[in-house]
């Protein structure tokens, strides 16, 4: 199950999973063009909203058989501001685009998830330290980070994995044209983070949990 399916790096996600043969589900928010015709798309409001949430997820998982193996929560947000230029309204809804969506998707889905799962969230490379401009952003994804490692303590009894990658700046058609003037060749391409997401939700991965892993390289 993938949410946050319909932008560059969840398109990506998609695929990877579904080019290795995997029932894979899309939560976007509205039906996007592009992907695998066996992906089933479902449509979701605002996963901070407990009850939408649990909605989407829900049918997510029944579209799945009733089951899941493994959840990848993409979906999150970002603004540059100053902290002397930050408003409060902003702080609040970056925490909500990060944290509450986070918080809201999980709690849904974990009804869903066998023992033995994984759960893989998104972090943020610049959430520690924090740079100019990236307080309000860094303190949001620093609270997605928190939530991964007590959750891997409190799912230790399952043998259910969470981990979370930290991504500088991926390589997206929005990046580029928000970023004109910007050097790309160091940021990371969407395939190169959906070959780690591939890898954190696979048997192989089964030793690591509690993980907070930069994916900053060109890929």
């Amino acid at each position: 199950m993938i949410t946050g399916a319909g932008g560059a790096l969840g398109r990506a996600v998609v695929q990877a999973f579904a080019d290795r043969g995997d029932a894979v589900t899309a939560i976007v928010r509205r039906e996007v063009a592009g992907l695998p015709l066996a992906v089933r798309q479902i449509a979701a409001g605002d996963l901070n909203d407990p009850a939408g949430a649990r909605s989407a997820l829900d049918a997510a998982a029944a579209a799945l058989g009733g089951g899941i193996d493994a959840l990848i929560h993409l979906v999150g947000g970002f603004e540059w501001s100053t902290v002397e230029q930050s408003r409060p309204e902003l702080w609040r809804q970056l925490f909500s685009d990060n944290v509450e969506t986070t918080l809201g998707t999980i709690q849904a889905a974990l009804p869903w998830i066998g023992d033995g799962g994984a759960i893989l969230c998104v972090g943020a490379a610049s959430a520690q330290p924090a740079g100019a401009g990236m307080a309000p952003y860094a303190t949001a994804k620093s609270g997605v980070a928190r939530i991964v490692e007590a959750l891997a303590a409190e799912l230790k009894p399952r043998n259910i994995r969470v981990n979370a990658i930290l991504p500088a700046i991926i390589d997206t058609p929005r990046n580029r044209a928000d970023m004109p003037d910007a050097d790309s060749s160091d940021w990371t391409s969407p395939a190169a983070i959906a070959d780690v997401a591939l890898f954190l939700a696979s048997a192989q991965a089964r030793a690591i949990s509690g993980a907070l892993i930069p994916v900053t390289h060109n890929g």
